[in-house]
């Protein structure tokens, strides 16, 4: 198994991309810890993962309050005794061009989709020192590498954690601690609820190959970034996406 024996936390674990990474990083042998607000849903996951015979437990957490990261890491290592990997996947949706978002709404977005992430690297790294190292993920976007009409606060957000990523990356490679991005494409999660064959079909035909991406394929490449198959590879932004950055 590709994470025996290792200690993973996730946010935003309780539905798509991260409830997928969830269910295979237990099935490759980890200990997860999911991280999220409900807590309703993160008991649903931790169920799926022991009917299966994994490992799993549920700490209630918001990413953009920092008492909740640091407990977040703290309880993690209390339990399990140390921190091997961790995929910062929370995030929120913004629609908005720059006259018209909000400032509230702006603040927002970046505390859980910048802010977030910042927090989990934060507290994380002197856990992973303490261990010899680890792996940690973010979950970033296309957005963060091409412009789309009204999507400024998620695309500012997340072109911070692209860059981020990068200079984290070459901060601490020397205490053997990997630090990478995932970039997905558009993926079939209950986000894309509601918005419309018409829509959906145009988001489609943005793909080269003419389809969305599903969460477990993003959870392949997370998988790929969290294990030892990746020891060489720090610093990337894995674009997920069909080849829509490609084009």
């Amino acid at each position: 198994m590709r994470l025996k024996d290792k200690v993973a936390v996730i946010t935003g674990g309780t539905f798509g991309i991260g409830e997928s990474t969830a269910l295979l990083f237990a099935k490759e042998g980890a200990k997860v810890v999911i991280a999220a607000r409900n807590a309703e849903k993160g008991a649903k996951v931790v169920n799926k993962i022991k009917n299966n015979g994994g490992e799993a437990i549920f700490i209630k957490t918001d990413v953009s309050k920092e008492e909740d990261i640091k407990n977040l890491m703290k309880e993690t290592v209390d339990i399990y005794g140390k921190l091997d990997v961790v995929f910062a996947n929370a995030g929120v949706g913004d629609m908005g061009d720059l006259q018209s978002v909000s400032l509230d709404s702006w603040n927002y977005t970046l505390s859980v989709d910048l802010t977030g992430v910042f927090l989990c690297s934060k507290y994380a790294i002197p856990e992973m020192e303490k261990n010899g190292g680890g792996s940690i993920i973010n979950c970033a976007s296309i957005l963060g590498h091409v412009g789309q009409p009204s999507v400024t606060a998620y695309a500012a957000a997340k072109g911070g954690v692209v860059n981020m990523t990068r200079t984290a990356a070459v901060t601490y490679a020397k205490k053997g601690i990997r630090f990478n991005a995932v970039c997905p494409g558009y993926i079939e999660t209950n986000i894309l609820d509601g918005l419309g064959d018409e829509v959906l079909e145009h988001l489609i035909s943005l793909h080269p190959v003419g389809r969305l991406g599903k969460p477990e394929e993003v959870a392949n490449a997370v998988l790929f970034l969290a294990s030892d198959e990746s020891s060489f590879v720090t610093g990337a932004n894995l674009l997920v996406d069909g080849g829509y950055t490609a084009q």
